[in-house]
């Protein structure tokens, strides 16, 4: 007979996997080459380019109505599937 407890518990057999693998794996830390290459790349931009970027009423129209655009297309596109698959059961 197999070794099987008799309740199942997905808690407790997570626990016990999260504990096994907390003994297992180390911790490791990348180079720092890696992170100032990185931190180089990510740069935030100033408080007045953000302001200026909002103030710009033409591109946030743009981007506004982009972005509604893609949204509505992306609802007719799973109403269509949906009607698609629905017709085909």
């Amino acid at each position: 007979m197999t070794n099987r407890r008799k309740s199942f518990t997905p808690d407790a057999e997570l626990d016990d996997l999260e504990a096994h693998l907390a003994g297992t794996l180390r911790p490791i830390s990348p180079p720092m080459e890696i992170l100032q290459r990185v931190r180089g790349r990510i740069q935030m931009p100033s408080r007045s380019e953000i302001t200026l970027r909002l103030s710009d009423w033409r591109r946030l129209f743009f981007v506004f109505s982009g972005v509604v655009s893609g949204m509505l297309l992306l609802i007719t596109l799973a109403r269509a599937f949906y009607y698609f698959a629905d017709r085909r059961g």
